[in-house]
């Protein structure tokens, strides 16, 4: 369906949401949120995507706002743990922030640090979570083929429950995969389906063993759904850094999903100091719910006047990119 741009811009609150800690590079997150008939969408492209990527989110969060989504199959999703590129140390503090967590998720080849440092960063995860938890690693495609051959034997002892994006292309993980099979150890492909031009190209060079799925990214709960079917893949849910809007669309997502095999990464609400509405996990999940902002709230995390504006215009930059 086609909505005004106008209709968009009458409701748009621009936010900026303190982090806890330092997150994909990130230390605020910014988002626009708009109210459609349906309820309230988030609009959350990074800062560095280019408007024709970003339409697309903008695309997942207008059908979220003014369309029905399909039915429920649960009311709620467990959820991982997320633990950015921290010191070994702080790993339990993270942790406590995930009540009833049973899987961590762990960032590992962060710029800058080391096999060394990922290693006393899994080490301590799998501590903390004891040896019936499930810890998985994402490295967002940082590794060569031979660089995360070498990191899975070292992470390999701390029984991953997956290795999400160890390398950028398809062409790399299918060689990866092959590589790593007797370690028993599956590969996820996040970045190989949100940002590829083919998102069933993984899945046709037999390059993964799950798919790590986002709504905004891949245009809707809709567009997603039907990539999970094509793909023929156990999938994941998780959050883009979302708001606890965007993280309401990404529980919606996994509530459709006809089977869910993991944990999904809907609880970086946490990873805020504060946010818009409360979602964040209790007893290690989040419950499928529409939300809908708190209006105090709106108003002591909006964005500066100039990021607003920076926002709001490229909105309307990317609202022009849609199919009428």
């Amino acid at each position: 369906m086609t909505v005004d741009v106008a209709d968009l811009l009458s409701t748009a609150r621009v936010v900026a949401l303190p982090m806890t800690t330092r997150f994909r590079g990130v230390t605020v997150r910014e988002a626009v949120l708009f109210e459609g008939p349906q309820g309230w969408a988030e609009f959350s492209p990074f800062v560095e995507y280019a408007d024709a990527e970003a339409s697309v989110w903008l695309a997942a969060s207008i059908d979220f706002a003014w369309n029905a989504q399909p039915a429920p199959l649960r009311d709620r999703i467990p959820v991982n743990a997320t633990v950015p590129a921290v010191e070994a140390a702080r790993v339990p503090e993270v942790l406590a922030r995930f009540p009833g967590c049973r899987t961590s998720k762990v960032k590992v080849a962060e710029p800058g640090q080391s096999l060394t440092d990922d290693v006393a960063r899994v080490r301590a995860a799998r501590e903390a979570l004891g040896p019936e938890g499930r810890v998985r690693i994402d490295a967002n495609g940082t590794w060569n083929v031979d660089e995360a051959e070498r990191a899975l034997h070292a992470l390999a002892e701390f029984d991953l429950e997956y290795a999400e994006q160890p390398c950028a292309t398809v062409d790399e993980l299918a060689d990866l995969r092959t590589r790593v099979k007797y370690m028993g150890i599956p590969i996820a492909a996040d970045e190989s389906i949100r940002k590829a031009e083919d998102p069933l190209a993984v899945a046709r060079a037999d390059a993964a063993d799950l798919i790590v799925i986002k709504a905004q990214p891949l245009g809707g709960i809709t567009h997603a759904l039907q990539i999970v079917t094509a793909a023929g893949l156990p999938a994941v849910v998780s959050s883009a850094l979302d708001t606890a809007v965007g993280l309401s669309q990404g529980a919606a997502l996994a509530a459709a999903l006809p089977q869910l095999d993991y944990d999904c990464g809907l609880g970086t609400g946490a990873l805020f100091t504060e946010d818009v509405a409360e979602l964040t996990p209790v007893d290690g999940a989040i419950p499928v719910t529409r939300v809908t902002p708190d209006a105090a709230q709106l108003d002591r995390l909006a964005a500066s006047a100039d990021r607003r504006d920076w926002w709001l215009t490229r909105l309307r930059r990317c609202h022009a990119l849609l199919p009428s």
